[in-house]
């Protein structure tokens, strides 16, 4: 009998109501990069349990790493249910799962790559970075395998393998002043993964930002690159769609449902089924089948995201966004999970980056964003400052790299001055952020402050 079987039969035993019980067995390949070479390798092999426990509507939770003693966990945690206060609202827990497995989430490859297979990966990373006028080349690669159980005592169980590859890299260069460019790249399968276009990609910005310009600070059309737009999404967007935040009034579109709060050519949706997403998944972490929802379609607010306790406490079904986040990527054994998109996506327009830059007369190219967060959520102000890969445009031209500079800016106008969006897809994941698939997207009358 498994730890989880002896946990769920120990539950009915004592008279439990409902109980949850996740495991998840980790393995985590990092190599660190530091000084333009290969600094640390490390793999880490995590299991841990987490148990959620529903009796007379009261809900308590706990985690442990250690199996033999789960039973007893679960007893001792069971007497202090008394304390806790009843959620009138709740209903239950899934009985069962209607879904398929989906193709390019799980790759052999990954779950029992070597030390010297990373290194090697990340070596190449390094060495397509290289160039005489970069002075230092950092960044990570982490690989990641996990095996999730869940099961309940409603008779669900679920099993799931995925696999998950990031690499990152930042090219820095003091030729003039200090400048730098980032690389990077996410997926599910190796066959897939880049390392190569990582370092060319912050190669290249890099060598785009030397002898930067100082920015007159005020108002420009500015064209967010994906991983700039990635940061957006994850920090300043998708909280609004929470149905926890949007029912709690703590949204800047409260007010808004079904009514136009951006440009037409905007939709914004989370699509748990895209090809190598990092947040692709048939069934979500707490058994309900995952689908398509669009948070803003063709301008207009359509719909919130939630998990179990959040839709019953308004009443409503779980769009099947309850997630175990995991560091850096894949699930945990959290016993309390959260809502979150899987993979908020922005459709892809007609626009190439190079017609975009083109089209604008007086503006600005962003390729990063940093210290990205909102200021004051509820009426949309958020502030973040452009980092490195900036270009300035004039009359449809480039003309030279651009200094650092801030924004403070409100989302609700920001969205209605989208002036484009490109076709140039691309898979996003910040630190311990949320998985994107994002295109280069223009927004004009935006105010800058040079730094």
């Amino acid at each position: 009998m498994s730890a989880l079987e002896k946990a769920l039969k120990y539950s009915k035993k004592t008279g439990i109501d409902e109980s949850e019980i996740v495991l998840i067995k980790k393995k985590i390949t990092t190599v660190r990069i530091t000084d333009s070479e290969i600094a640390e390798i490390k793999q880490n092999y995590d299991e841990s349990y987490g148990v959620r426990l529903i009796h007379n509507k009261k809900i308590i939770s706990l985690q442990t790493t250690n199996k033999r003693e789960i039973e007893k966990t679960i007893g001792d945690a069971f007497l202090s249910i008394k304390k806790i206060k009843p959620r009138e609202f709740w209903k239950e827990l899934p009985d069962k799962i209607d879904s398929k497995k989906i193709k390019g989430t799980y790759d052999k490859n990954i779950e029992f790559i070597s030390g010297k297979e990373a290194t090697d990966i990340a070596q190449n990373m390094i060495n397509s970075a290289k160039n005489s006028k970069i002075k230092a080349i950092t960044g990570s690669l982490n690989i990641v395998h996990d095996d999730f159980e869940l099961e309940n005592s409603n008779g669900l169980n679920f099993k799931d393998k995925a696999t998950y590859v990031s690499g990152i890299i930042n090219a820095e260069s003091d030729d003039s002043i200090p400048v730098s460019g980032i690389g990077h790249s996410c997926c599910r399968t190796l066959a897939n993964f880049s390392p190569q276009q990582i370092g060319e990609d912050a190669k290249t910005m890099c060598l785009e930002s030397i002898n930067p310009k100082r920015i007159t600070s005020g108002k420009y059309d500015i064209i967010f690159e994906p991983y700039s737009v990635g940061e957006l999404l994850s920090f300043v967007l998708t909280s609004n769609f929470n149905m926890k935040t949007f029912s709690e009034k703590k949204s800047c579109f409260s007010n808004n449902l079904n009514k136009s709060i951006a440009v037409d050519e905007l939709t914004v949706s989370d699509d748990p089924h895209i090809p190598e997403g990092i947040g692709t998944k048939a069934v979500d972490d707490e058994g309900i089948k995952t689908e398509k929802i669009s948070y803003i379609d063709k301008g207009i607010f359509k719909n919130t995201f939630s998990n179990l306790f959040d839709s019953f406490k308004e009443e409503k079904h779980s769009t099947g966004n309850a997630c175990r986040p995991g560091s850096p990527m894949g699930r945990s054994s959290d016993p309390i999970p959260i809502a979150a998109p899987h993979n908020i996506k922005i459709s892809k327009g007609d626009w190439t980056q190079e017609e975009l830059v083109k089209d604008t007369k007086q503006g600005l190219l962003v390729g990063r964003l940093w210290y990205t967060y909102a200021v004051n959520p509820i009426k949309g102000d958020f502030s973040c400052t452009a980092r490195s890969g900036i270009r300035i445009v004039e009359d449809g031209e480039i003309k030279s790299a651009g200094r650092p500079f801030r924004i403070i800016h409100n989302l609700p106008i920001m969205l209605k001055n989208i002036s484009g969006i490109c076709n140039n897809q691309t898979r996003v994941i910040q630190w311990a952020s949320l998985p994107s698939l994002a295109p280069s997207v223009r927004v004009q009358k935006i105010s800058v402050n040079s730094i």
